[in-house]
């Protein structure tokens, strides 16, 4: 069975587990079929209430045939086998079931709880005891709280049917899918699309259809919240179950209060007439004040009165007056009864909104059309139309109000919001958990004529300044048609919103303000008012004008038309003029040259000069080093999920973070809604897109584990952009006031400097009033795939540490700076066979990617070693040679003046006279006879030292002649 547990019936009573309270024995019994033989008859048995004794059950007896049926109005009377009409006050389908009373929870339903994941604190994590759905009269609400809780009811159908109902669905923090299981307990097949529900506006009932298969149907609604910090779920709401296909009725259906069937018999039952009521199971209807029962009626209060302000009169004074709430139920004159205070004094009446006129009557006029509040618009000008309200002696023509209520009609007809003069405030009501309705429609937007032919985003904008007083849970909603797309909860001081619109096409403006989301029937929070001061739509194609703006005219001299400019031009000297390269136009008209805004550091205008992007290359340059970077190799959109997280009540959740890093054209991240756009199967296939994506720079979404919730799928919801806008990318810390964190990561060793790319999204949320901005980091690491790893920083695991600014650390290869020549250095090769190579090799570490590629390996010719061995050895031995050669003249030649010199030394008769010598020249005969004379005085070997000292000796002697 799937591990769960299901309801009562003796077609599915083996799905039962043991964790089932224990039967009481009591001797009441009911009557069923057998399941049909292949002869088509079965048979009729007696089963208990509960489990327990079997004594005295009557004997099985044969029962009508398989095909047989009963008419609408008629039930089948089991202890006869017969059909038989219902009575007066109640109604039956014949072949169908409807379920639309709902003061409990009606028989054969039943509600089960579980917490199929029990976090990181174990089973002890949470209890799922009291939750369940709860029976509100009119319709079933369901759990608010992290516990999985099923509505079950199971039906047998003889021929194949359908089951359809109403439900309101307003929360996607709430998971809410109907699905369908047999008598084996396996689901049947069913497409997505009738699984998960779709989301519904705030008071919106949709009705919801899948088909039945003959034989054991057990159908399943289905809720588990997500709560995620201490924002509150809203309940999923049902009513009107309807099931057609049963072969006949076993019961008919009392008639539920406010309605009744006077004849036997009846297929349905019909609203009491006005002024009327009626109870449970009534025939007719007594005349009343439209009460089902009486109540004593209790004193008035200030609960039951509320402020207004009159229209103005033919005199233009207005004043505060006070109105019973209706209808009125209290007492005035009992002891201690409130009265109507007294009505203000008559003062003038506020001035007509920017755009209207006052014609001498006590109304305001729009001014025509091609006029402003002051005249006619010149040439070169056109009227600036939209709405600007402002103040609020009468509600505005395009505005209507409201009051709703899913549990009771006690608002019906009553205004939701009331004028004040310079605000419109929150209406009295009927009861806390009212929505109070303010309306506004506008059929289209007009840009101006000028920017009619660019390729902006925005058609429009609207603006409101709003403040809240809360003494209870309120809540304001702000929708567009059908979503939500910004809501308030508790008090806030007096702010201003903004919303643009990136599409033309007609749509409503609805504020919903509810004092409290708990099932309420009275008025307990009167002090708990929301107020709007001011609204203001621009370029509304029905608006008005307060003021005329400057439009581009034809380039003839006479020419005093406007005509719109093209895309990324804007109005200088009533002409187009295109933006400078690099720049992209304001989203908001401004006049001249400062509607150009220059794009953020490495980045660049598209071509229409709409937005900035990057184009995935970066260029940085210090201390005569450059660097160049191209992320292009870090794909188009990087993915991040993280976690676990856990709820306060441990139920397990991630985060998944989408990049798109450059962001150009087909470069866009989107996040998805798997649960709110399964069912959006037919907008998806008119838009060709998902009908709640989020399609931006950077996204997140939450994902729900299907291991963890016991849903087949993972489940993800809460899509959000994080930035739609790059402002740049630097290696700075600081960039338009938004600051990287670098003490967030782990440091690194690393020379190559990080890049930070900066991104800012301009939505507004309640905690991020300057809207969510985005730093990514980008760090070379070598040791990283190309794609690299994304990672959030360990003390802020949802990627942000304030809620506003997120951080975020890419380290990738591929966030490496390009290859150069620097990068890479050259060894020469040994020369072999007279040729000798050249090799070119990455310096390590290798911190670069891509760029230049190393050089091929170069081979030069060179000599071989032998060749100049041999080369070397033989000039060797020549110069060794020369040099004893030349050593050995020059000795001979110093032996000779030696000798001469000895012999004039040996010759002189005192110190210091020298013989005068008769001729310096060698004579004849004595080179042989210094010979000789060498040989006799220099036969005797001398060491080398004492050759040193004589040498020595002789420089001696001939420094002293010298002085003599």
């Amino acid at each position: 069975c799937g591990g769960e547990e299901r309801t009562r019936g003796p077609w599915w009573s083996s799905c039962l587990l043991t964790s089932l309270s224990p039967c009481l024995s009591f001797i009441y019994y009911y009557y069923e079929y057998t399941e049909c033989d292949s002869t088509g008859s079965r048979w009729r048995v007696a089963i208990p209430q509960s489990h327990g004794s079997c004594i005295g059950l009557p004997e099985p007896v044969r029962g009508t045939e398989c095909t047989f049926s009963c008419e609408a109005g008629e039930f089948l009377e089991m202890s006869a086998q017969e059909c038989t009409q219902c009575a007066a006050g109640t109604y039956s389908l014949g072949s169908g079931i409807r379920f639309d009373d709902w003061e409990t929870i009606p028989s054969g339903f039943s509600s089960l709880a579980t917490y199929l994941d029990n976090g990181p604190h174990g089973d002890d994590s949470t209890t799922c005891n009291s939750s369940t759905w709860f029976p509100q009269g009119g319709y079933l609400e369901s759990n608010r709280d992290e516990c999985t809780v099923s509505l079950i009811y199971a039906v047998h159908l003889k021929k194949p049917g359908s089951v359809s109902f109403d439900y309101q669905y307003p929360d996607g923090n709430l998971f809410f899918e109907f699905f369908i299981q047999n008598d084996q307990c396996q689901e049947m097949d069913q497409t997505a699309d009738k699984k998960w529900l779709k989301l519904t506006s705030h008071g919106e009932w949709a009705t919801h259809t899948v088909n039945l298969k003959s034989g054991t149907n057990i159908l399943y609604w289905r809720t588990a919240g997500i709560l995620i910090g201490a924002k509150v779920v809203k309940p999923v709401l049902l009513k009107n179950v309807h099931i057609e296909g049963v072969a006949y009725a076993s019961e008919c259906f009392p008639c539920k209060p406010g309605t009744f069937s006077q004849t036997p018999g009846s297929s349905s039952c019909q609203p009491c007439p006005r002024d009327t009521h009626s109870g449970h199971g009534a025939s007719s209807c007594t005349p009343s004040e439209g009460s089902a029962e009486c109540k004593a009626r209790p004193p008035c209060s200030k609960k039951d009165y509320f402020q207004i302000h009159t229209p103005c009169d033919l005199e233009g004074k207005t004043q505060v007056t006070y109105r019973w709430v209706e209808p009125q139920i209290c007492l005035v004159d009992v002891d201690g009864a409130e009265t109507l205070p007294p009505s203000g004094d008559r003062e003038p009446c506020p001035p007509c909104n920017p755009g209207f006129y006052n014609n001498d009557t006590a109304t305001c006029s729009p001014c025509p059309p091609g006029t402003f509040s002051d005249g006619s618009c010149p040439a070169g000008t056109e009227p600036a139309v939209g709405y600007q309200y402002k103040w609020w002696n009468v509600l505005p023509a395009s505005m209507k109000t409201s009051c709703f209520n899913v549990g009771n009609s006690k608002c019906d007809g009553m205004n939701g919001w009331e004028v004040a003069g310079d605000h419109i405030r929150s209406g009295a009501g009927g009861s806390d958990n009212d929505y109070l309705i303010l309306n506004l429609h506008v059929p289209g937007f007009k840009p101006p004529t000028s920017a009619t032919g660019g390729a902006g985003t925005e058609f429009g904008r609207i603006s409101f300044e709003f403040e809240m007083v809360c003494s209870a849970d309120c809540e304001l909603y702000f929708m567009m048609s059908t979503r939500v797309v910004a809501s308030w909860e508790g008090s806030k001081v007096r702010q201003s919103y903004t919303h643009i619109m990136t599409k033309n096409a007609s749509v409503s403006y609805t504020w919903a303000y509810q004092r409290t989301n708990q099932a309420s029937d009275v008025r307990q929070n009167v002090n708990s008012v929301a107020s709007i001061y001011s609204i203001s739509v621009s370029n509304a194609v029905d608006g008005v004008s307060s003021e005329c703006q400057t439009c581009a005219l034809l380039s003839q001299p006479s020419g005093s038309l406007c005509v719109p400019c093209p895309p990324g031009h804007y109005i200088h000297t009533s002409q187009c003029t295109e933006c400078p390269p690099n720049t992209h136009l304001t989203s908001h008209s401004t006049l001249g040259p400062e509607a150009c805004k220059p794009c953020g550091p490495s980045s660049k205008s598209n071509k229409e000069h709409s937005r900035c992007y990057s184009d995935c290359v970066f260029s940085y340059s210090e201390n005569n080093v450059s660097l160049s970077f191209d992320y292009s190799s870090l794909g188009s959109v990087g993915t991040l999920m993280n976690g676990p997280s856990f709820t306060t009540k441990g139920t397990k959740y991630y985060h998944l973070f989408n990049i798109s890093l450059c962001g150009g054209e087909g470069r866009r991240a989107v996040c998805t809604d798997n649960v709110t756009d399964l069912s959006s199967a037919d907008s998806q296939k008119e838009t060709e897109e998902p009908a709640n994506a989020v399609e931006t720079l950077i996204c997140q979404s939450t994902i729900i584990p299907s291991s963890g919730r016991g849903f087949h799928t993972a489940l993800s919801s809460q899509s959000i952009s994080l930035a739609d806008t790059f402002l740049g990318a630097t290696v700075a810390l600081t960039l338009d006031g938004v600051k990287a964190r670098p003490d967030l990561f782990p440091q690194t060793t690393n020379k190559v400097p990080d890049v930070n790319f900066f991104y800012r999204s301009l939505e507004v949320t309640s905690s991020c009033d300057k809207g969510r901005n985005v730093v990514v980091t980008l760090r070379c690491n070598p040791d990283r795939s190309t794609q690299g790893e994304l990672t959030v920083p360990s003390q802020c695991p949802a990627g942000t540490c304030d809620g506003c600014t997120f951080h975020f650390l890419w380290e990738s290869s591929g966030a490496c700076p390009q290859c150069t020549s620097t990068n890479y250095h050259q060894i020469e090769g040994a020369c072999k066979g007279g040729l000798q190579d050249t090799l070119y090799v990455w310096t390590e570490p290798k911190r670069c990617v891509g760029g230049v590629s190393l050089p091929e390996k170069k081979t030069w010719p060179c000599e071989s070693m032998d060749f100049l061995v041999k080369m070397g050895a033989t000039i060797g031995t020549f110069t060794a040679a020369l040099l004893f050669s030349i050593t050995c003249y020059f000795w001979k030649k110093n032996k000779r003046l030696e000798f001469k010199y000895s012999k004039l030394v040996m010759s002189s008769n005192k110190e210091c006279e020298l013989p005068g010598a008769d001729s310096c020249a060698v004579m004849e005969g004595e080179e042989n006879e210094g010979e000789m004379e060498d040989e006799v005085v220099y036969s005797k070997k001398t060491s080398l030292i004492r050759k040193l000292q004589a040498i020595a000796s002789r420089v001696r002697v001939r420094t002293i002649m010298q002085l003599c």
